[in-house]
């Protein structure tokens, strides 16, 4: 991993290929903060927007990424070259409401909300 102090450049794409940025980021930020950054660039004209940090899933190394972790403790680690940024991707997983009565999610709505995600 980077030394410590050293920012790390990241690079978000999501499900149409498209890319947001190329920030930098402290190693000691939070997965949910970098949520609540990604939130405020994503594009507006998309069919797919992320109404809440928690429809917003960040994929690297084919693993989801938890909330409460940093980068450092995520093993975010600086690109192999510099000034290379490190690509995450970032899935939208709209939630599901719960059925009122019985307090289960529905299935026909779980179907319907439902997201696939191919790492190239």
């Amino acid at each position: 991993m980077g030394q410590r102090g050293e920012h790390i450049a990241l690079k978000f794409r999501i499900y149409d290929g498209t890319d947001i940025g190329i920030n930098t980021y402290a190693p000691s930020m939070t997965v949910s903060s970098l949520k609540k950054r990604l939130l405020a660039e994503w594009p507006q004209a998309k069919t797919v927007t992320p109404k809440s940090v928690d429809e917003v899933k960040i994929i690297h190394g084919g693993k989801v990424l938890e909330n409460s972790k940093t980068l450092a403790d995520s093993r975010i680690t600086a690109g192999n070259q510099t000034g290379e940024a490190v690509i995450m991707h970032a899935v939208v997983q709209p939630l599901v409401p719960k059925n009122k009565k019985t307090g289960k999610k529905q299935k026909d709505m779980q179907k319907m909300n439902s997201c696939s995600c191919t790492l190239l």
